[in-house]
């Protein structure tokens, strides 16, 4: 058994823009807006789109959020707006949510030892390193591992996890550890009864409207944590308008603002290249960006970008093996079309968004098999 499963995922073509706030049941969809209101520029948007459906192979859906409102998004066919796609690795941003929630209610700290969570899961002579490694440790992906553990059929996961060798001082070595993310999921569990899954449902997934989120567990019943989520685009977008709201949403301070600021501040860091959007340090399982950004990501190119200087969120799913490349397209055409006041209102180019957007579908060179 393969513990990070392979999803094949191709999404539709679907694209709103004036006036459809009021077809909506609030609050399960964000309010809609205009570009151009909203101080954005729908030719830059266009050129954004046209050109990641060029350069990206392949997109399957984007929606872009500025001052709190969704003034553009689109789907490519055959799928829809309303059909879940899986997050990946975007998850692990999900399962922090879970852990700072739990740290507010008292449940544990950052600073524990993992040890203390499962001593009946724990080797019979534990070394120094693995007595060292704390909560932090895995949030900020430096448990000590030098490589990852391979969960299996043959043994508890979070056992497996407890006897793989701790080479490294925890809390000094950046090594990317999906397992780890997954033994922050049974921490959860641990202290407060429920998988990360039932603990996040009334604390996030109901607040925000996030309807039906699917998650699948090990077989001790600890959701995956790294991986697996499977929730909508507009859910995505929801997830980072709440980080860029530092927690409030609709009047109700859903996670405390300071661990909105912990987890997606730079915490380690785990590189040096200005050019990489992978090198600019790494908080509780969400990555800082260049431009002032951070966000959660997935495998093949799930993307939930914040960023705090637009006053804006980007998600984005798709198939693609060059996940920079697909952050660049952003980076290079979309960043240009934001503005800081609202601009004239232009039909034409409105019009023009409309159409590109309408016509999206994943190619056939390039479809998912």
């Amino acid at each position: 058994m393969t513990p990070f499963p392979s999803y094949g995922c191709r999404l539709t073509t679907a694209f709103f823009l004036v006036g459809v706030w009021s077809a909506y049941a609030a609050p399960f969809k964000l309010p809609r807006s205009s570009p151009e209101a909203e101080g954005v520029s729908s030719a830059g948007v266009r050129e954004y789109i046209e050109a990641a459906d060029r350069e990206v192979h392949s997109m399957h859906s984007f929606m872009l959020v500025r001052h709190g409102k969704v003034v553009a998004e689109g789907w490519w066919k055959p799928e829809a707006a309303d059909k879940p796609h899986v997050m990946h690795s975007l998850s692990k941003s999900f399962t922090s949510t879970a852990v700072g929630l739990a740290v507010a209610d008292g449940k544990l700290s950052i600073d524990d030892p993992v040890l203390k969570f499962f001593p009946e899961d724990a080797p019979a002579q534990p070394s120094d390193k693995l007595k060292a490694m704390r909560v932090r440790d895995l949030l900020t992906m430096t448990s000590g591992h030098e490589v990852e553990v391979k969960f299996s059929t043959n043994a508890p996961w979070v056992q497996s996890f407890l006897a793989h060798p701790v080479p490294f001082k925890p809390g000094t070595h950046f090594q990317y550890n999906t397992p780890g993310s997954h033994i922050l999921s049974a921490i959860v569990r641990k202290v407060t009864g429920e998988s990360v899954l039932d603990y996040l449902r009334p604390r996030l997934f109901d607040p925000l409207g996030i309807e039906n989120p699917e998650w699948g567990a090990s077989p001790q019943g600890n959701t995956f944590g790294g991986w697996g989520l499977k929730i909508r685009t507009e859910d995505i977008a929801k997830f980072g308008q709440l980080y860029l709201q530092k927690g409030q949403w609709q009047g109700k301070q859903l996670i405390p603002a300071a661990w909105v600021e912990q987890a997606t501040s730079k915490q380690v860091s785990n590189g040096s290249d200005p050019t990489k959007d992978w090198d600019q340090g790494y908080g509780f399982q969400f990555w800082r960006c260049r431009h002032g950004a951070f966000r959660g990501d997935g495998a093949n190119g799930q993307f939930c970008v914040v960023l705090p200087e637009q006053d804006a969120v980007v998600a984005i799913t798709a198939d693609t093996r060059d996940m920079q490349a697909e952050l660049n397209v952003v980076w290079d055409h979309l960043l240009a079309a934001f503005h800081p006041n609202a601009l004239v209102a232009n039909p034409a180019e409105e019009e023009k968004l409309r159409h590109v957007l309408s016509k999206l579908e994943v190619r056939a060179d390039v479809a998912p098999k």
